[in-house]
C-alpha cells in the first residue's frame, strides 16, 4: 500500500527539466469579517428617595453625559419609572452598572441600575 502512495506522489512531481521553470503561486487572502459584538442598554430606576441632583451627578460622570442630557434622562426615568443611561458593548455595560451600584451605596442610596441586551429591529 505505500508503494502506490509513493508512485502516485512520484507522477505528480515534475520531472528533471521542468525543475528549471519557476511559477509563481498567487494565494488569495480572505479577510475575515468580524462580527459585531451584542449590545446592552444600561439602565437606570426611579425610586422614591434617590435625589434627583444625585442621578444627574452620575449620569454626568459615569455615562460622560452633558448637563441637558443628564437632566433629560433622569427626568425620563422619573416619570416612566426607567431610562437607558447608555448602550455599549457587554463588558463596558457591566462595568458602567457596577459603578453607579457602588457609587449610589457610598452615598447611601438605593439607586437600581441594570442591563439587557439592545433588541435590533427584528425584536431579536
Amino acid at each position: 500500500m505505500s508503494r502506490r502512495i509513493a508512485v502516485a506522489r512520484a507522477k505528480d512531481q515534475p520531472s528533471r527539466k521542468d525543475q528549471g521553470d519557476t511559477a509563481v503561486v498567487v494565494e488569495r487572502k480572505t479577510k475575515q469579517k468580524l462580527a459585531r459584538p451584542p449590545l446592552y442598554r444600561v439602565l437606570l430606576h426611579n425610586d422614591d428617595f434617590t435625589p434627583m441632583e444625585f442621578v444627574v451627578s452620575l449620569l454626568e460622570t459615569v455615562f460622560q453625559r452633558s448637563e441637558s442630557e443628564a437632566l433629560a434622562i433622569m427626568l425620563h426615568a422619573h416619570t416612566t419609572g426607567m431610562a437607558v443611561a447608555g448602550v455599549y458593548a457587554y463588558e463596558i455595560a457591566e462595568a458602567k452598572v457596577e459603578r453607579v451600584t457602588a457609587l449610589s451605596k457610598e452615598a447611601g442610596h438605593p439607586l437600581l441600575c441594570t442591563m439587557e441586551p439592545e433588541s435590533d429591529e427584528n425584536g431579536e
